[in-house]
């Protein structure tokens, strides 16, 4: 194989292949999308005369040309059709690259020196047995050099009329990594020189080549296929529309790389519910509580707030925000495990309380280490006048934060015990009023624990949060998302930044009335005293509290839940969780 060097200032075929590939758009086309990349571009063409003979120097520049195009991307489609231009260019007339089939159809890309662009479709299973050696070839059976096939039994779609009649044809398989990466068909027309052992040698050499880039393009494409699955079953769901009350959420993971995290938050219709046999524990059924009565099961034990408000239907959904221990996706599979668990023990249990505690065993139980996490969860329901009451259960997790009609804003002074860590835990409960135009606020600390500001290492902290939240007096639940997480996203400058969670659930205003114009209902904190850690707006006047409740004197239009809200247990972080 020995060849007459090209004179001095006369690029020789390889020289005129490097600056062809500098030249051609796939390389600029790295960073696009496979949507972005045109799928018609110009014809290849010949650089090296087919037949003619090549120097080991050419030889080995055109590999190493075909490794660099090869591996610049990990696109299926894009790697598929660089394959199939530069056999194109170098080895015949026309060139296809066939991919393994997929629920028994097979994509392929054509590329043709006499045509513009690439083409590209699919290919059934019988379509694939129509060319003798094909199957055998995307098996892995055939050498990555390939066999020649009789240009007779060339079924029709496999060349464009462009070439004429066929003269050669050669199938090679695409050796991957450990199992094929598809097929090569290389065409050459009547008038076009045999494939000789140059040739042979030289497919057989880029055939590897290309089979290891496309393994490697497949393997990423199905990784993150598996990917999407998986993580669309860990997104929050979409909030529903309510008739008396706004929802709105937002969910933002420490890692860029990925959509998921350790906080969560979901919504839950719990079903009708069923007979008492099907509570979890033999005692439950021996006292009622597996049905919600009284042990002398004449009536609910704890209607409104906790209970069904009818004999066999709860009504109002359960709203949930967490934050389990940990981030990335080992935190955002055992979010996903604490959301399942959930809805299926709401087929049999309906009181938050309840439900908390069977959380929490099952967290203790599980052989995952640091299976913790903070909960609260909320039970909206309507009461007279277009108020609001939501039923507050929480377990370790922030303060909740109520903005009032008057632009005040007070925390809502709870405890609890974090999940996953003692056998016998301690819940706060509480009942808040929430006049039209009124909302509550759920998040988790990643929201004030956002490391930033001018320093770029204060923490956010609740007292902004508060101001922050004083500012969207009247506006709807998914333009206050929205402002407080601009504002956080904003602030969050630092490197380490935890998941960030926000969920508003706001009365809806009356129709006729300006919600800023409204009289302000304040929080009913059974047993509450001033609490000083309360978060208030500087400059605008503390929201007053209803003081000390007797707990014989319910609420109007509300029953006082189980529990002081004032007991403080001590509470968890997830952050720093042993």
């Amino acid at each position: 194989m020995t060849r007459a060097r090209p004179k001095a200032g006369h690029p020789g075929p390889v020289s005129a292949l490097s600056v062809r590939h500098k030249e051609r758009t796939d390389l600029e086309n790295v960073s696009r999308t496979p949507a972005e990349t045109p799928v018609v571009s110009g014809p290849p063409q010949h650089v090296h005369g087919l037949g003619a003979p090549m120097s080991g120097r050419e030889h080995a520049e055109f590999l190493i040309q075909a490794g660099r195009r090869l591996t610049a991307s990990l696109n299926v489609r894009r790697c598929s059709r660089i394959a199939a231009e530069l056999a194109c260019s170098f080895l015949a007339d026309t060139a296809l690259v066939v991919l393994p089939a997929q629920y028994r159809r097979s994509r392929y890309l054509r590329a043709t020196a006499a045509a513009r662009g690439v083409e590209e479709g699919e290919l059934s299973l019988a379509a694939i047995a129509e060319l003798p050696g094909l199957a055998e070839a995307l098996a892995g059976l055939t050498p990555a050099a390939g066999l020649a096939v009789d240009p007779g039994r060339v079924p029709g779609w496999v060349a464009p009329q462009a070439i004429g009649r066929i003269g050669h044809v050669r199938v090679a398989s695409l050796p991957g990594s450990g199992m094929p990466a598809g097929a090569l068909i290389l065409i050459r027309g009547e008038t076009s020189p045999p494939f000789d052992a140059d040739t042979e040698a030289l497919t057989g050499e880029f055939a590897v080549r290309a089979g290891a880039a496309l393994s490697s393009a497949l393997l990423f494409e199905e990784q993150s296929r598996t990917n999407e699955i998986l993580t669309s079953a860990l997104l929050p769901p979409e909030l529903p529309h309510l008739e008396h009350a706004e929802l709105a959420g937002s969910l933002r993971a420490s890692q860029q790389a990925g959509q998921i995290g350790g906080d969560f938050y979901d919504l839950y219709w719990p079903q009708a519910r069923q007979s008492s046999d099907t509570a979890l524990e033999p005692s439950a059924r021996d006292h009622g509580e597996g049905d919600g009565r009284s042990p002398d099961g004449d009536a609910p034990a704890r209607p409104g707030a906790h209970g069904p408000q009818q004999a066999d239907v709860w009504p109002s959904p359960l709203i949930v925000l967490g934050d389990v221990c940990g981030k990335g996706a080992r935190a955002a599979l055992l979010a996903g495990q604490i959301r399942h668990s959930l809805r299926t023990l709401l087929l049999v249990e309906s009181r938050p309380e309840r439900l908390i505690e069977l959380v929490n065993r099952s967290l203790i139980a599980s052989p995952v280490p640091d299976s913790t996490v903070t909960l609260v969860l909320a039970t909206p329901r309507p009461a007279p006048d277009g108020h609001l009451l939501v039923d507050l259960a929480v377990a370790g997790h922030p303060e909740p934060l109520i903005l009032r009609a008057d632009g005040s804003v007070a925390a809502v002074t709870t405890g609890g015990t974090m999940l996953g860590i003692l056998n016998r835990i301690d819940l706060a409960t509480v009942t808040v009023d929430l006049a039209p135009g009124e909302l509550c606020l759920l998040y988790s600390d990643g929201i004030t624990e956002a490391i930033g500001g001018p320093g770029g290492h204060e923490l956010y902290g609740v007292d902004r949060l508060a101001a922050a939240l004083a500012t969207c007096a009247g506006m709807p639940a998914a333009a206050v998302v929205q402002r407080l997480e601009q504002m956080t996203s904003r602030w969050a400058t630092g490197g380490d930044q935890d998941d960030r969670a926000l969920l508003a659930i706001r009365a809806r205003p009356l129709p006729h009335r300006n919600p800023r114009g409204l009289s302000s209902h304040r929080v009913l904190l059974p047993g509450a005293a001033p609490d000083p850690r309360t978060a208030l707006i500087p400059g605008t006047t503390p929201a007053p509290r209803t003081g000390t409740i007797d707990p014989s004197d319910p609420v109007p239009g509300a029953s006082r839940p189980g529990g002081d809200a004032t007991a403080r247990a001590p509470r968890g972080r997830t952050e720093g969780c042993p």
